[in-house]
């Protein structure tokens, strides 16, 4: 096992689970929200080239920080070393949602 934790971040966006892994995950100063950083791909060496993960490695690919919002955290896991990344589609009737919070207008209205 590496010194460092590895985490696999399970979160919800726009009607789909992404399953990434990193190696920093933390409480951002942005009230609402999850850093995750270095984010952590598969190796390029391999002869298989998934397409699911190829996808995903371009789209964080020039991104250094990701702020992730709380209420889209379906789990977070450390485990010994990662796997391949991946976004499905939220079966529909499925219990996957993001959790809801008040806006900020009820709750100004409730002081």
């Amino acid at each position: 096992m590496s010194s460092e934790p590895i985490y696999r971040i399970t979160f919800f966006n726009q009607g789909q689970v992404y399953e990434i892994y990193a190696r920093h995950v933390f409480q951002s100063d942005l009230w609402g929200f999850l850093e995750v950083e270095e984010f952590i791909f598969g190796e390029r060496s391999q002869m298989i080239v998934d397409p699911a993960e190829e996808k995903l490695k371009n789209e964080f690919a020039d991104i250094k920080r990701s702020f992730i919002p709380m209420q889209s955290i379906v789990r977070i896991d450390e485990v010994e070393k990662e796997g391949a990344c991946k976004v499905t589609e939220a079966p529909s009737g499925s219990n996957i949602r993001a959790f809801p919070f008040p806006s900020m207008a009820s709750r100004q209205a409730s002081f």
